[in-house]
C-alpha cells in the first residue's frame, strides 16, 4: 500500500498517472502480475523506447519495480507493480505518527504444521519435504517462503508505544496463497487471523498459484511449486477489523484492549475454523511477486501528560 499523507509529498505519484498509457501499463500489470518490456510494448503497439520512457517515470514514482530475469532471448527485464493500494489523506489527520517493523516469515515464535508443508532460505530447502519437525530447526530464521496444510504460524510484534500515547490502527501486509500439493490455481484456503488470540476474521484464498514464475522466486526454485500469492492488508482500528477495506468482523482495538504494557500477536491459521482447509504459503521478500517480508505498522497518537 503506498500512502499520501499530503498532496505535495505526492507529486512524482500524480504526475506519474497523468499519462493514458502510463495508466494502461498500471493497468496491464494488475491484470497479469509481471511483464516484460517487449510484452508491454507489443501490447502498447509502441516502440521499446517510447515504453522504457514511460516506465522510467512509474519506477521513480516508486508505483512499479523493474527486476532483471535470465530469458530464453538473454537477460530480460520484468515489470511489476510495487503496490496494489493508493491511500491519499484529503485532510490531515490527528493519528498521524506511527512506526513499522518487517518481520521474516521465518521469525515465527510459536507453530504448528502439518502436511503438505516445509519452508525454504533464498538458498535451499531446510530439511526435507512434509516433516514438520523442520519448523524447529534453527535456520528457520532465515525462511524466505514456508507453507502448509493445516496448522498456524504466531509472530510477536515488538509494542513502542510510550505510556502517553494511545494506539489508533494496527495494520499487517504479507504476500499469502493457497497450499496444494505443487500448485493448483482454483484451490480456495479460508485463511483465520488473529491478534492477541482474538479471531478478526478471515480471507479465502482463491488458490495456489503457479502459472507463471514468481517475480522474486531464485533460479533454483522447480517451476511445479507454489509461484506466488496476493498481497493482503490486515487492518484493526476504532471501527472494526478490515481485510484490503473490506470489513470482516466488528472486533476493533477496544476489544484487543492495548497499551504501552501489552504483548501483540499475530496469527495466520488454516484449522477448525476454516470450512474450504487448504493450508497457507507465506512469501517473504526472495520470493513471490512482492519484495516484502510481513510488514507490521502500528498508527498512534501522543495525549498531554497529567
Amino acid at each position: 500500500m503506498l500512502h499520501i499523507k499530503d498532496l505535495r509529498s505526492g507529486l512524482s505519484v500524480f504526475k506519474a498517472l497523468g499519462s493514458d498509457i502510463r495508466i494502461e501499463i498500471v493497468e496491464l500489470l494488475a491484470k497479469h502480475q509481471s511483464l516484460n518490456l517487449n510484452d508491454l510494448a507489443a501490447l502498447l503497439k509502441l516502440t521499446n523506447g517510447a515504453v522504457t520512457m514511460h516506465i522510467k517515470k512509474l519506477e521513480d514514482s516508486g508505483l512499479i519495480r523493474i527486476a532483471t530475469a535470465v530469458g530464453k532471448h538473454g537477460v530480460q527485464k520484468i515489470c511489476c507493480l510495487n503496490e496494489d493500494k493508493l491511500i491519499v489523506d484529503l485532510r490531515s489527520r490527528e493519528a498521524g505518527k506511527l512506526y513499522e517493523v518487517e518481520l521474516k516469515v521465518g521469525h515465527y515464535s510459536h507453530y504448528q504444521a502439518a502436511p503438505t508443508c516445509g519452508l525454504a532460505t533464498k538458498d535451499r530447502i531446510i530439511g526435507e519435504f512434509d516433516d514438520p519437525r523442520y519448523f524447529a530447526d534453527p535456520q528457520r530464521i532465515d525462511a524466505q517462503i514456508l507453507w502448509l496444510t493445516e496448522g498456524f504460524l504466531e509472530y510477536r510484534i515488538p509494542n513502542y508505544i510510550k505510556p502517553n500515547q494511545s494506539f489508533q490502527e494496527l495494520q499487517f501486509s504479507m504476500e499469502l496463497g493457497s497450499e496444494a500439493p505443487g500448485f493448483c490455481d482454483n484451490y480456495p484456503s479460508d485463511i483465520y487471523f488473529l491478534v492477541n488470540g482474538i479471531e478478526l476474521g478471515y480471507w479465502t484464498s482463491p488458490g495456489d498459484f503457479g502459472d507463471i514464475r514468481g517475480t522474486f522466486n531464485p533460479e533454483w526454485w522447480p517451476p511445479n511449486l507454489n509461484q506466488y500469492g496476493l498481497l493482503k492488508l490486515i487492518r484493526i482500528n476504532r471501527d472494526g477489523s478490515y481485510i484490503d477495506g473490506s470489513r470482516i468482523s466488528d472486533v476493533s482495538l477496544k476489544d484487543l484492549n492495548l497499551d504501552h504494557r501489552s504483548d501483540i500477536t499475530l496469527r495466520i491459521e488454516v484449522g477448525e475454523r476454516s470450512r474450504n482447509k487448504r493450508g497457507f504459503t507465506l512469501y517473504g521478500r526472495s520470493f513471490g511477486n512482492y519484495s516484502q517480508d510481513i510488514l507490521a505498522r502500528v498508527l498512534y497518537a501522543d495525549h498531554d501528560s497529567p
